[in-house]
């Protein structure tokens, strides 16, 4: 059944991403981790378009789905509006704040994938700020995404949307170690639709203290990722693990996990069962991975459709294959 019209909140970003030539764990000594002071000489810089509720909105609009973009941003915005305009994204519900910077995520990854990461809020601060009631009402928004982004923003906009009657997928990921009990208790109950990542998953069981079948029982359906071993989806009568799709090559973690929310979403609101936007989801993750950057992924129809079948075999590939001809051609 198609969702309709999605609006996603969070993060908006340029990602500073770094290769460390080695691997992290090397470098840590147990006996000393509260007197850490490392620094790590990297051989590699790429400066990226990045943010989570950005990184869903940019693939959504790839995949055809015209989303609304809702976060803060700097005066620094403009380039990245183009882009993101220019790749399908509706960005009327983007605050522009005056003498704020846009967020930084800085990010260093090691030969074994492992990541050291900061993020600078910047603007993102004032997100809270966003009113979703005339984003919603004027473009029939049927579905709001409320990511990782400013704690404050992500509980009052969860508020919002249910009291507006609108469905809300919730994904605090990156900030469920800011969140206390009621906030993630609030954040995750009465969710059409729960996306975690493995560890987040016992993260967030332990931080809302409910049992694993109770959270599962207040959302619609639970989709958890577990890496290279694909993700796991839960919840009103489904429980099923979906494979991911194999990596020709590995270049870059980041935006990984978005690019499935978006592609699991689209391939819902394109009349997808489950199962298959699952699918069309590692597909659209698998292609992030390749690639070095969040948002500079591509695809061809042919290309996609021939690595679902091979993954998950002619019947998939034919289901979906459809899909990807509509928007790639």
């Amino acid at each position: 059944m198609a969702i309709g019209p999605i609006a996603i909140t969070g993060s908006i970003a340029t990602d500073h991403l770094m290769h460390f030539p080695g691997r992290f764990g090397e470098h840590l000594i147990a006996e000393q981790l509260d007197r850490v002071s490392l620094s790590f000489l990297v051989d590699d810089l790429e400066i990226r378009r990045g943010g989570v509720a950005a990184n869903i909105a940019f693939s959504l609009g790839v995949l055809g789905k015209n989303p609304v973009l809702v976060g803060a941003v700097g005066a620094d915005f403009a380039d990245y509006r183009s882009w993101l305009e220019r790749h399908g994204v509706d960005c009327g519900g983007v605050l522009t704040v005056d003498g704020a910077h846009t967020p930084r995520f800085s990010c260093m990854t090691d030969d074994d994938q492992c990541q050291i990461a900061s993020f600078y809020p910047g603007a993102m601060a004032s997100s809270s700020s966003i009113d979703l009631a005339p984003v919603l009402a004027s473009r029939r928004v049927a579905l709001v995404l409320v990511g990782a982004g400013d704690p404050e923003a992500m509980l009052a906009h969860t508020v919002q949307a249910h009291r507006l009657g609108v469905a809300v997928a919730a994904d605090p990921s990156q900030q469920l170690p800011r969140l206390d009990r009621d906030d993630c208790r609030a954040l995750v109950d009465g969710a059409g639709y729960l996306f975690t990542n493995e560890y987040e998953w016992e993260l967030l069981v332990r931080r809302t203290g409910w049992a694993e079948r109770e959270i599962t029982e207040r959302v619609g359906l639970r989709v958890t990722t577990l890496g290279d071993k694909g993700a796991r989806l839960v919840g009103g009568g489904i429980d099923l693990q979906v494979d991911a799709v194999p990596a020709r090559e590995i270049l870059d973690p980041t935006g990984v996990g978005d690019a499935f929310r978006a592609g699991f979403l689209a391939g819902v609101d394109s009349g997808l069962p489950v199962e298959h936007a699952a699918q069309l989801a590692s597909l659209i993750a698998t292609a992030v991975l390749e690639s070095v950057g969040s948002q500079e992924w591509t695809l061809t129809a042919r290309d996609g459709t021939e690595r679902l079948s091979a993954a998950y075999g002619p019947a998939a590939a034919a289901a979906i294959g459809p899909h990807l001809r509509t928007v790639f051609g």
